[in-house]
């Protein structure tokens, strides 16, 4: 019994001489940590007093793991921006700094996956694996840094690559009313990378969450979802993610800019995205100006898209190409927003409803509407096809309205108009059926060749489609040769008539019919 008595009794020693040593060398370390309180919380937002030491647009965690983003920076207060629900925030509720920024995760694992710009996953398939966090503000390449935009994007649309032709590294703004086929336009672009070498990000703002699924599986369906990544911020969404939603979506497209990727990242719809800022500055208390906007709305639109580049040979010779879509109010491009993105962008591409409503699809306006990077955007051969056809369409225009008014018309001004409308016919298409640069190219040589202007107006549609299975027959070779920088030989030329002259032979009338048909007229 002593025994152990004095075992316990030596071990017990032992353990306080330990503690004894321990608080003897230990030297306390106090941490320094910034804490504030809520003061109020509103549609959004949240008033924090405190933490004197935070930065600007410095990241901020609120209790449950709620963030937000420090907006206004007051001389009592802090003005913060809310990235999710804030049903549970209450005043008094405890502040802390995270001394980072906003940033999103980026990597290739992110392909094919569907995100909101917190990067938490909305698609059921766990969290994405990703490597590297990047800010959602980043400054824009240098002038210095940048190149020419000298290589086509082709959209698979025949009126906009032929007459409004979009470069990578170039940024094209579509607009248009309700309901015209902005977002068809955008999506025709995203299937027809497929086997382009071209990553896709699609950014849905504040846009309804059917109308993002109905996309979604557009894009699964077409197989495009291998390529794309789709960053989405619903329109029930806090108005601080609907903000944050195209910064974060640039960063992650960035990424792949940066490692030498060609890029193509659609906007959907920005004015959702200003409307969100226009409500959080006005709950932040931010002067108004025109149309209750603050006075910054010019510059959250242009630091973004200035993003939008084609690299130089130095920094990989990635390129960023961004598809801005803007929706106008009764045709009006010269409100506000509209006019803001019309002056950041190189270019636009605006779509009528009037033609919409008269079946002209895609709905594109083509006297508003104008490309200014042009011809340097398009391949040599194709520029040499499509370089009248713009001129040919203005004037048919024009000739068609005088035409209205039933005035007795010249046989060459009838034959313009005859021409323009085979124009038209031969640019309209269906959604979600782009065309090949070698089909297009085929039909295009055959508009401005005439071999069109023989086959009867109702025929044309049926005309092309038999013209773009018998470009198959196009030698490899020519088909090389189109398809690169080289210029339009004559040969080349002469062979991709024949096949069309071959193909069109059974659509185009005889003189006789085509006598008829003018007498009937």
């Amino acid at each position: 019994m002593n025994i152990a008595h004095e075992n316990l009794q030596g071990a017990l020693d032992r353990v306080f001489d330990g503690i004894h040593q321990a608080q003897a060398t230990f030297i306390p370390q106090l941490t320094l940590r910034e804490v504030g309180f809520v003061t109020n919380v509103s549609t959004g937002i949240a008033t924090v007093s405190g933490l004197p030491g935070v930065g600007s647009e410095e990241l901020l965690k609120f209790p449950g793991g709620l963030l937000g983003i420090a907006f206004n920076l007051d001389e009592d207060e802090i003005g913060v921006i809310l990235l999710g629900d804030y049903q549970a925030l209450h005043a008094g509720d405890e502040v802390e700094r995270t001394g980072r920024v906003m940033d999103v995760a980026v990597g290739d694992g992110l392909l094919g996956r569907v995100i909101d710009p917190l990067g938490n996953p909305l698609d059921g398939k766990g969290m994405p694996s990703t490597g590297l966090r990047l800010p959602v503000e980043r400054a824009a390449p240098p002038i210095m840094d940048r190149a020419p935009v000298t290589v086509p994007l082709q959209t698979g649309l025949k009126v906009i690559d032929a007459l409004i032709p979009i470069g990578r590294g170039q940024r094209e703004l579509i607009l248009g009313d309700r309901q015209t086929g902005k977002t068809a336009i955008a999506i025709d672009a995203i299937l027809n990378q497929r086997e382009q070498n071209v990553l896709c990000i699609y950014c849905a703002i504040g846009q309804r969450a059917s109308a993002v699924a109905k996309v979604v599986a557009n894009l699964r369906e077409k197989g495009a979802m291998d390529y794309t990544v789709v960053v989405v911020a619903e329109g029930n969404d806090a108005p601080g993610l609907v903000y944050i939603t195209p910064y974060a979506a640039t960063s992650i497209a960035e990424y792949f800019m940066e490692k030498g990727r060609d890029v193509l990242i659609v906007f959907d719809d920005l004015t959702q995205h200003a409307r969100a800022y226009r409500e959080l500055s006005l709950l932040l208390r931010r002067p108004p100006g025109r149309e209750a906007f603050p006075g910054d709305i010019f510059y959250i639109h242009s630091r973004m898209l200035e993003r939008a580049t084609h690299l130089g040979q130095k920094r990989g010779n990635g390129s960023l190409t961004a598809l801005p879509i803007i929706e106008t109010e009764a045709q009006d491009i010269s409100a506000y927003i509209p006019t803001n993105l019309i002056s950041i962008t190189d270019g636009q591409i605006y779509l009528s409803p009037t033609l919409f409503e008269l079946g002209v699809l895609p709905a594109v306006d083509v006297g508003k509407s104008v490309s200014r990077v042009g011809g340097a955007a398009q391949r040599a051969a194709y520029r040499a096809v499509a370089g009248n056809i713009k001129l040919a369409y203005a004037q048919f225009e024009e000739l068609e309205a005088f035409a209205k008014f039933g005035t007795r018309l010249d046989k060459s001004t009838r034959q313009s108009i005859d021409h323009g409308q085979r124009i038209r016919a031969c640019l309209k298409q269906s959604e979600s059926q782009p065309v090949s640069l070698l089909d297009q190219i085929a039909v295009l040589l055959a508009l401005t060749a005439g071999l069109f202007d023989r086959v009867p107006l109702e025929k044309v549609n049926d005309a092309e489609q038999a013209l773009r299975k018998a470009a198959a027959e196009i030698s490899p070779d020519v088909a090389e040769r189109l398809s690169s920088a080289s210029e339009l030989s004559d040969t080349d030329r002469k062979a991709i008539l024949e096949i069309a002259t071959r193909a069109l032979a059974s659509f185009q009338a005889s003189p006789d019919d085509r006598s008829d048909a003018k007498a009937a007229a």
